[in-house]
């Protein structure tokens, strides 16, 4: 992929730059005006006419199993996994309580993080405010009375403890929980504002290993907190993993959209879709 700036005296100086580098058919996803040392300046984003279908490739999660529910009778099993403060409850909620999330398909909210009595609390309260079945898992010996009393629902998604990858005693005993959840994804879910080298050590803590299983997707939240969304595409595209939604405030559950178009059009690239909510 290639997405270069440049900079010249006037646009029609630049877009030839950027054509000679780029090829003839280059696209001009910005154009403003910036100052260098208080003079004026032309500065466009260009992009090879490839882009934006390789952006979409490296970044679009396959489409939902239809039905959800497996031949089995069982629930498909989304988990949300992450550092602490990442908004892993307040995401879980939203996906849970938002109508049309899941097409036709019930959601119902299951937790693991039994160290966090509010967080427990939190979601209990939105699941009971949206008519949303919700349940509490402490031990593996628990999760099949709780997928019983979950039986109504088509989509369950798992809140998981916010604790360090890199504590070790209480990360394994959770993530232990989690593998006999046995979920379909693990949703990383990192704060848009996150350093790019801790990004990038999150998901290595949080890959499939001989132990445990990894995160399938990330899923960038906060996106309201950064000045500027360019930096949150090219930090969803270092992950290399794909995502299928993203977050952008606390507002439950307005503050949720499916993520491909959202960051497509922060590189300015112009995509079918527009600002309503569609499922993913």
């Amino acid at each position: 992929m290639q997405l270069e700036c440049f900079r010249g005296a006037d646009f029609s100086q630049v877009s030839a730059r950027a054509r000679k580098a780029l090829g003839e058919d280059a696209m001009i996803l910005h154009t403003r005006t910036v100052r260098d040392d208080g003079v004026p300046r032309v500065e466009v984003l260009a992009a090879t006419t490839d882009t934006l279908e390789h952006v979409r490739e490296r970044l679009q999660a396959t489409a939902l199993p239809t039905p959800l529910r497996r031949a089995s009778g069982r629930p498909y099993v989304i988990a949300l996994v992450g550092p602490t403060g990442a908004g892993k409850t307040t995401t879980a909620a939203k996906l849970a309580v938002r109508p049309g999330t899941f097409g036709i398909g019930r959601p119902g909210l299951l937790t693991i993080d039994t160290y966090r009595v509010g967080g427990m609390d939190q979601l209990a309260t939105y699941a009971e405010l949206a008519n949303v079945p919700f349940d509490v898992v402490y031990d593996a010996s628990e999760i099949g009375d709780a997928f019983s009393r979950l039986r109504d629902c088509d989509v369950i998604i798992v809140d998981t403890p916010g604790r360090s990858p890199n504590a070790a005693d209480v990360t394994d005993r959770w993530r232990t929980l989690l593998d006999a959840l046995k979920p379909d994804e693990v949703h990383l879910v990192l704060p848009a504002t996150i350093r790019g080298d801790l990004a990038l050590a999150a998901e290595r803590a949080y890959r499939t290993s001989s132990s445990h299983v990894g995160a399938t997707h990330v899923m960038l939240s906060k996106l309201d907190e950064v000045p500027g969304e360019r930096g949150v595409t090219d930090l969803a595209l270092s992950l290399a993993l794909p995502t299928r939604w993203i977050t952008d405030g606390q507002d439950v559950p307005a503050d949720l959209a499916p993520a491909v178009p959202r960051l497509l059009r922060s590189l300015g690239l112009g995509v079918d879709a527009d600002d309503a909510w569609t499922a993913a």
